[in-house]
């Protein structure tokens, strides 16, 4: 094994070995994991409709769609 490999092994070995021995870690952890789903699944259904699904129906319109943004939205500095 090289030194690169077990050096490797040993800092994997270290965080296994911390996150097995924390109590309240375990906890914190718990709710951040709870919060980002929450934020990126929960409030994206209600926040963030898929808009092109709303404008166009085929994926030839979609790109038309953006292109014309994109070149609208630089001419008129918006």
């Amino acid at each position: 094994m090289s030194s690169i490999n077990k050096a490797l092994a040993d800092v994997c070995r270290f965080y296994i070995e911390g996150f097995r021995e924390m109590r309240l870690g375990k906890t914190l952890w718990s709710i951040i994991l709870i919060k980002l789903f929450i934020m990126f699944f929960i409030l994206r259904l209600f926040f963030f409709p898929n808009f092109l699904n709303s404008r166009t129906s085929t994926d030839d319109e979609k790109h038309d769609y953006v292109g014309s943004e994109l070149i609208n939205r630089s001419q008129t500095g918006v």
